[in-house]
């Protein structure tokens, strides 16, 4: 079947194998969704491999590597009204993007369903530790939610209405990559959208090795700080600061973090607006299990 509702959007830098394969198993879909790739300045030949390998995808070369914010160039050239966020180390499952527009055509107020994880690595195939959380997730919902309401969504597995995320802006180009998806999520739900996790869509996930931990580490601490202050009120921010600074790791990384996040400041003050009372309470609805989480730790 060609299913004309959903794009793929694919963001990649420097991993031109672990792309080919995820664009082998897109083309493999029997949705035969259009692809977009969007090559933030590699170097590793990259761009050249897909307009060979794959002639009917879609290459965008920006000529600097935009982070997350590569999959809002994709936005703007999407022609379908739902997009796949896709990493270059991930695929979907045959028929789960059929499922997401299902799901999406069926549920007008959802702006964003979440499939579960299934990890490749050292010959084994489990559940990513996140998925508990989703399938558990503790935000409060209506009953004719079509799976648990979600505060967040992770950028990898999940398929957006196109409409809400052009009107939110897309990706924060401050937040670049790292838990970028936190401040778009909060933007959407304060907008009135709700956000889903769908246990019968798939993302199969094979991590690279080709990643910077302690970078990723770095910004992710920054841009948690960054949200938290920028979305939280007052007195919830300086508890999540301060939880911060005496859970992550006491290093050079982490310094740096702060650093970063004490750096944008005057942006962080200028663009400051605490989320609605609604929002707010599916936020504090999530800190516990965040807490205990094992997969949220800043390691690296």
């Amino acid at each position: 079947m060609n299913d004309g509702r959903v794009t793929v959007a694919v963001i990649t830098h420097n991993r031109r194998d672990e792309l080919l394969h995820t664009l082998d198993r897109l083309a493999a879909l029997p949705e035969r969704p259009p692809v977009i790739v969007v090559d933030n300045a590699s170097t590793d030949g990259t761009a050249a491999a897909v307009a060979s390998s794959f002639p009917d995808v879609r290459l965008l070369e920006p000529g600097r590597n935009l982070g997350a914010t590569g999959r809002n160039l994709a936005a703007r050239e999407a022609a379908t009204p739902y997009l796949a966020f896709c990493d270059d180390d991930t695929w979907w499952e045959p028929s789960s993007l059929a499922r997401a527009a299902d799901l999406l055509d069926a549920h007008p107020l959802v702006a964003a369903v979440t499939a579960r994880i299934l990890v490749h690595a050292d010959g084994a195939v489990f559940e990513d530790p996140i998925v508990p959380e989703l399938r558990d997730s503790p935000v409060p919902r209506p009953p004719w939610l079509p799976g648990p309401a979600l505060g967040s969504f992770l950028a990898g597995a999940t398929v957006m209405r196109l409409e809400p995320f052009r009107d939110a802006g897309g990706f924060s180009p401050r937040l670049w990559l790292g838990g970028e998806e936190e401040l778009l999520a909060v933007d959407l739900v304060a907008a009135g959208w709700w956000l889903v996790y769908a246990s019968e869509l798939t993302v199969h996930h094979r991590p690279s090795p080709a990643r910077d931990a302690t970078l990723r580490r770095r910004h992710g601490i920054r841009n948690t700080l960054w949200f938290t202050w920028l979305r939280r009120p007052l007195g919830r921010a300086v508890r999540r600061s301060a939880f911060l600074a005496s859970t992550v790791p006491r290093d050079r990384t982490s310094l740096l973090a702060f650093a970063d996040a004490a750096a944008g400041l005057p942006w962080v003050l200028r663009e400051r607006r605490p989320a609605p009372p609604w929002v707010e309470r599916g936020l504090r609805a999530l800190e516990a299990p965040q807490r205990e989480s094992g997969a949220r730790s800043y390691v690296g």
